[in-house]
């Protein structure tokens, strides 16, 4: 093995040793601590305390104030880079590196492409050598020089994984671009970005700040489709492709057009995002998109028109910050609010229902539905609260709904054990329980979220699916019924002898089992 800088931490400083070598050691020491540690199946705090010796105690404390974590570590989740993957593989002439452990590119690129990602993603792989020597920025930089060619991208994006962020490989010090091809470097640590869904943020701030800047500096592109003669109102979130188009019409008694939904599909979408009249945080947890768009001068609305409250309250608020006349805004209001409230009428949802979610829109769904007539008793969302979430929580909170941020997979279960709903909507372990226990479920990702949330549309679509899941009770009890005498657990199954249940293993184990089934409160990291 090539020779390293690594030294006894007894043996006192060099004094005369030059502070850029004192720094290049601390950050060699925190990469082998990484390494000692068993790599990212290190414990959370040695990660961050591994990260922030090696010189990212900025990142992590940026992290720590953009995405505040709950009463536990943070909620369970897949590993978070999948969202900021998502972002740059969806996006036109983007190119991705990935920089991590191997089993953990695994997992990300099998899963993007899974949901169809269809798209190359680059790999720099490292060892404990390149790890600790630094040869890996090097291998990433060699990387990042073959991949830029501006005849294929606009932009390539690297992102740092858990190991690579914990030994302070600077990304920040890649070039800002490479004949004309624009280098974007993030930090997307599972011990420092909560869930996938404020990954997408981090890839979404960095990119509008990279963009911003260009912008300040002089001219940039167009979007493809031309500039909007209309002021316009950027939207923060990822929605179901109907949601902008539904929104749009609304905007328009008002003098007003929908642009850009953030993140954005290509890079030159970024600049018309940037140049909007108000941002709209439809998902209130995009924290460093709204710091950009803050600095670009940009006013941001939260919650969204969702319901017929939430209509009424978002369209005098988007008014009120796009400096609309009254007699506009009370037009858009007066087309809309009627004719959600009567597709809501028209829809009636029926029933008991426990939601929990973890990709943001979480409580704009429980206004819909309670909206619409259903008994809703718990809201519980993986992501932060938030100043623009307030509206939201304040008004389900009034209606007598629990509503949990950074909710865990054991609070989600215990709500729906406590309020016995007739439908769960959650996630996949929370649908999976409901289900054993004869109760109708969905997915919220593929079943909900995936669905028109905005305005009318929104009222008349989400009811379809919901009143005919409820309606499958019957058909739960009569599995249930069918397969009474099978057995749960380690006896499930047919035996022809009934199966021994090995206590003394059981009582052995206890302790190791509790901890497993419940990894983020006691504080282990979570991976892909």
């Amino acid at each position: 093995m090539a020779e390293t800088l690594i030294r006894d931490p007894h043996i006192p400083k060099d004094i005369d040793a030059p502070p850029e070598r004192d720094a290049e050691l601390a950050r060699q020491a925190a990469a082998q601590s990484a390494i000692d540690g068993a790599g990212c199946h290190a414990g959370p705090e040695q990660m961050k305390a591994a990260a922030k010796a090696a010189g990212n105690a900025e990142l992590m404390e940026g992290f720590e104030r953009d995405y505040p974590k709950g009463p536990h570590e943070q909620p369970q989740s897949m590993c978070p880079a999948f969202g900021s993957l998502r972002v740059g593989l969806r996006m036109r002439r983007v190119g991705t590196i990935l920089s991590g452990s191997a089993c953990c590119v695994y997992g990300l690129t099998f899963t993007s492409h899974f949901y169809g990602a269809r798209r190359s993603v680059g790999y720099v792989p490292f060892n404990s050598e390149t790890l600790v020597t630094g040869k890996l920025y090097e291998d990433i930089r060699d990387a990042v020089q073959e991949m830029a060619k501006p005849d294929d991208y606009d932009a390539v994006v690297v992102t740092n994984l858990c190991v690579p962020t914990a030994s302070g490989i600077p990304l920040g010090a890649l070039p800002k671009e490479i004949d004309g091809v624009r280098i974007v470097g993030i930090d997307v640590p599972g011990f420092g970005v909560p869930t996938h869904a404020e990954a997408k943020d981090v890839l979404s701030g960095a990119m509008l700040k990279y963009a911003r800047e260009e912008a300040a500096s002089g001219p940039v592109m167009a979007p493809r489709e031309g500039v909007s003669e209309r002021p316009t109102v950027t939207l923060v979130g990822e929605m179901f492709p109907a949601d902008p188009v539904v929104i749009g019409q609304m905007l328009e008694p008002m003098g007003l057009a929908a642009g850009p939904v953030v993140p954005v599909r290509e890079w030159r979408e970024l600049y018309a995002a940037l140049d909007c009249a108000v941002v709209a945080g439809i998902h209130p947890f995009y924290t460093a998109s709204f710091r950009e768009f803050a600095a670009a001068g940009r006013p941001v609305v939260g919650s969204a028109p969702v319901g017929a409250d939430g209509v009424d309250a978002w369209l005098s608020a988007i008014g009120d910050k796009a400096n609309v006349a009254r007699a506009k805004i009370d037009a858009a209001r007066n087309a809309f609010v009627g004719a959600t409230r009567g597709a809501l009428a028209a829809n009636p949802i029926k029933g008991r229902i426990a939601l929990s979610g973890y990709e943001g829109s979480e409580l704009l769904v429980g206004r819909l539905l309670v909206e619409a007539g259903a008994d809703l008793r718990y809201v519980g969302t993986a992501c932060p609260k938030t100043a623009l979430s307030k509206d939201d929580a304040d008004w389900l909170e009034a209606r007598g709904v629990e509503v949990r941020y950074r909710a865990s997979l054991e609070q989600d279960i215990a709500a729906f054990e406590e309020f016995e709903p007739d439908l769960a909507i959650g996630t996949t372990p929370v649908v999976q329980h409901a289900k054993q226990a004869s109760t109708p479920a969905l997915y919220f990702t593929n079943l909900i979220s995936a669905r028109p949330l905005m305005g009318p549309a929104g009222a008349g679509s989400i009811a379809t699916v919901i009143n005919a899941a409820s309606a499958n009770k019957a058909r739960f009890e009569k599995m249930s019924e069918c397969f009474e005498g099978v057995g749960t657990g380690d006896t499930a199954g047919v035996w022809e002898d009934k199966p021994q249940i090995n206590t003394a293993f059981r009582k052995k184990y206890a302790a190791r089992v509790k901890v497993a089934n419940n990894a983020v409160d006691a504080g282990e990291a979570v991976g892909t």
